[in-house]
């Protein structure tokens, strides 16, 4: 099911396009901001919850509370489709609601996991917004739970690099290359603590997030970058201890945001 919804700001046309609750493209006057699978990573966005990062080595076992629990890599959100709620306008909703303790099928198996299912013991409701503000397209998250929920969140977009200009990225007046995030292989490239950053390119885009502490970055071909805002960077730990990375709600709902928009750079 794909929606589209547009928005004119400062004259230029934004355009995205939502494919059952997944970012397909993004354009500016018609300018593809967005991978689009052709290359490299074979989708163009993903959610990475309850917990981020692989879990191979702890024997695909996560410490919650007093319990382990089966969870393969960057959790079992993406185990289960979007429902689609409602798109008019300027806005485009989507969620998905979990049960405790279901067991998903996990897509890893059998060719990347010995795991047939994976499972979470606690209820929660996750909603997804597309929308625009008055710089360009508003990503939102709200996360509905207990109180008592751990949980890590990660947001894994892939933009599209064009190979003929440089790519980097500029965060708090550093500057990091494509190269760096090459080199970091599949652990991806960490850039902590920051809340902004600028994909310099052919044309560039600046991301900004709220509720999200870093980002890491990962590509394995440098004709796409997945930029990822992030509540823990899962190799800061030992996969055993990923536990250690967990939030807890406190509250009946957490929110979140990431906002994508074209800059001009000098």
């Amino acid at each position: 099911m794909i929606k589209q919804i547009s928005r004119v700001i400062d004259g230029l046309a934004h355009c995205v396009q939502v494919d059952s609750g997944k970012i397909a493209s993004y354009t500016v006057d018609g300018f593809e901001f967005i991978h689009q699978r052709a290359t490299g990573w074979p989708n163009s966005d993903t959610e990475m919850f309850p917990i981020i990062g692989p879990t191979a080595k702890a024997d695909y076992r996560v410490q919650v509370n007093d319990s382990k629990v089966v969870l393969d890599q960057h959790g079992l959100l993406r185990e289960f489709p979007y429902e689609h709620l409602t798109s008019e306008g300027a806005m485009s909703r989507w969620v998905k609601k979990y049960k405790a303790f279901t067991e998903l099928t996990n897509s890893k198996y059998p060719e990347n996991s010995p795991e047939t299912v994976q499972f979470w013991p606690h209820d929660f409701t996750f909603t997804k917004s597309f929308g625009f503000n008055e710089k360009g397209l508003e990503i939102t998250f709200e996360i509905e739970a207990d109180k008592e929920m751990p949980y890590m969140l990660g947001y894994h977009p892939a933009f599209k690099i064009n190979p003929d200009y440089k790519a980097e990225l500029i965060a708090d007046k550093q500057t990091h290359t494509i190269q760096n995030v090459l080199h970091a292989g599949s652990e991806a490239y960490e850039i902590a603590h920051s809340t902004r950053l600028i994909l310099k390119n052919e044309k560039s885009i600046a991301i900004e997030t709220e509720g999200f502490n870093h980002f890491m970055c990962w590509t394995e071909v440098p004709e796409m970058l997945c930029i990822e805002p992030i509540t823990f960077y899962p190799s800061s730990v030992n996969q055993k201890e990923l536990h250690k990375g967990f939030q807890t709600m406190n509250t009946p709902k957490r929110i979140f945001k990431t906002l994508i928009y074209p800059v001009e750079l000098l």
